[in-house]
């Protein structure tokens, strides 16, 4: 699927900000930095290669045109929401031992653990002093509801962690560490542009809840992507969820169904040690099999209608409301 223009659109207002409010940074932080968004290779020397989508600042950038805002007043919150979201890939990429993103070594690859975990600390602080350089009741509202999205994501992320040690997880219990992991930033950014236009409070949670929903949809075809995922687009093997052990959507569905394949999937789960290529492509068979994957398409399929009722339920521009609309599709039938 064609990526929406809006995205590009954005990518073209939002990039020399992130790239300049950086900048801000002390230089022993920049080599990582610059290495992760995908500006500088390794070596420092400038590249044109992949930075990623900028979903979330096109989000955030949206909402303020779905309020007749002006965009750049919404810039400070799109910069925020993208260094949040930067700043939890880097550190996840260390706790989940992913060696590589975006089709290249991850930042605690190329550098060293230490160098990417104070990388992203700084991102973290830096999203706050981006939108708190002026102390306007907007930026300071939009602040605090950065504060609490952030508080949202990591205890998400805390409880993805706890998954690891558990037999088994719940398909509750799997949505419910989706929804803080990816749903509250999401929703957050689907409202911060809105927030610093000034809009009323139910017209910003209207468009929290429409991001909040469809991070859930996110989530759900990330998990896909996950396992089934073609590694020549998604960057990573075929399969790397299972490798991990993760309690993704599909492996809760399956593992907390009374199955025979639930069964067989718990067993390769309790394996001690690195799970082999065939156990990988088995687990993979018998998620499939017994519906794991069409019941993961399903969920995301019920939050993308979800998060489409309650933009509708917001009271926006017509065409702003198109262009989220374009994007939530997007978002669900992508395939990296």
């Amino acid at each position: 699927m064609e990526s929406p223009q809006a995205l590009n659109r954005v990518m073209k207002l939002i990039e020399p900000e992130l790239i300049n409010s950086v900048k801000k940074l002390s230089d022993d932080l920049l080599p990582v930095i610059e290495y992760h968004f995908g500006w500088k290779t390794i070596q420092g020397i400038e590249t044109p290669k992949d930075t990623g989508k900028r979903l979330r600042p096109t989000l955030a950038i949206l909402s303020s045109e779905a309020v007749d805002g002006d965009p750049e007043s919404a810039i400070p919150g799109a910069v925020a929401v993208e260094m949040i979201h930067n700043f939890s890939l880097i550190h996840d990429d260390i706790i989940d031992g992913d060696k590589e993103r975006r089709h290249r070594p991850s930042a605690w690859t190329a550098f060293t653990v230490e160098d990417a975990l104070i990388a992203g600390d700084a991102l973290h602080t830096l999203a706050f002093q981006v939108l708190l350089e002026e102390d306007s009741p907007d930026r300071v509202r939009a602040a605090r509801r950065l504060v609490d999205a952030t508080t949202t994501m990591i205890s998400g992320q805390a409880s993805d962690m706890t998954f690891d040690d558990l037999p088994t997880v719940s398909f509750e219990d799997c949505l419910k560490m989706e929804a803080a992991k990816t749903g509250a930033l999401l929703g957050y950014a689907s409202s911060v542009g809105a927030v610093l236009s000034g809009a009323d409070d139910d017209t910003c949670n209207s468009l929290e809840v429409f991001g909040y929903e469809l991070g859930l949809a996110y989530q759900a075809v990330d998990d896909v992507l996950g396992i089934w995922g073609d590694p020549k687009v998604t960057g990573k093997p075929v399969g790397n969820d299972l490798r991990e052990r993760k309690k993704s959507m599909p492996v809760s569905i399956v593992l907390s169904a009374d199955t025979s394949e639930s069964e067989k999937l718990s067993e390769i789960f309790n394996v001690i040690g690195d799970l082999s290529e065939e156990e990988v492509s088995y687990a993979s068979f018998l998620i499939e099999n017994a519906g794991g994957r069409e019941a993961t398409l399903e969920e995301a399929d019920k939050h993308l209608k979800r998060a489409i009722e309650f933009l509708n339920n917001a009271d926006i521009r017509e065409e702003t409301f198109r262009e989220l609309e374009e994007i939530a599709h997007f978002v669900v039938n992508r395939d990296s």
